[in-house]
């Protein structure tokens, strides 16, 4: 985990957020395959802002022939991301019970982010995995959403032992969304962002341009 920067990070709060004011809309609508495995009732899975859908849309074109690019997860309403992070938090607890709370927030930012700023929540995050023509998924040493503790510490993006298939496609998935402008969260090699925090602290940008938002 050595130089990655987790989203409990203080530089990343202390990112300010200018709301560019830009809508949601459905990725399916679009083009764009999306897998069900998280699918809600109202369809906000589906939803990311306009400016990362533009540039998912341009990391599908980067991609080699054969290869697809699979849309798991975008938009999580602020009640749920804060669910996720306290039930994964209270399951470090359990196994952890002489951890402090810092220690536990930290830990847990490792694979969910604090609903405070997370991402997901502003509808800049997308989980994203790779298929074949067929849309079977390609070897990715892990699958998608896999923890710390289940992987082993193999849904690092660049987590040592992976076999040569896994990191290769790796290596193309980071490659077409890293040219259409979007960052990588280092312990989840299937998370990516634009214009949240965590893409301005690790772009350069002296603010991020998407905050919360809610389902139009």
């Amino acid at each position: 985990m050595s130089g990655i920067v987790l989203m409990s990070d203080r530089r990343v709060a202390a990112i300010p957020v200018r709301e560019c004011g830009e809508r949601l809309v459905d990725v399916r609508a679009h083009g764009m395959a999306a897998d069900d495995r998280k699918r809600d009732a109202t369809g906000a899975y589906a939803h990311v802002r306009q400016g990362v859908l533009t540039r998912l849309l341009h990391a599908r074109s980067l991609l080699p022939t054969g290869v697809r690019l699979l849309f798991v997860e975008g938009f999580r309403p602020p009640d749920l991301q804060r669910r996720y992070f306290e039930e994964y938090s209270d399951e470090l607890a359990r196994a952890h019970p002489d951890w402090r709370a810092t220690e536990l927030r930290e830990a847990a930012s490792r694979f969910v982010s604090p609903p405070e700023i997370a991402p997901h929540s502003a509808g800049a995050a997308v989980d994203v995995t790779l298929t074949d023509r067929q849309g079977r998924e390609l070897d990715m040493g892990t699958r998608v959403n896999a923890s710390p503790e289940e992987s082993g510490g193999a849904c690092y993006t660049d987590a040592p032992g992976l076999g040569d298939r896994a990191r290769t496609n790796r290596a193309v998935l980071g490659g077409a969304l890293s040219a259409a402008g979007l960052v990588n969260y280092g312990t989840e090699w299937w998370h990516w962002s634009y214009g949240d925090r965590y893409w301005a602290l690790r772009s350069g940008q002296p603010a991020a341009l998407y905050g919360p938002v809610g389902l139009p």
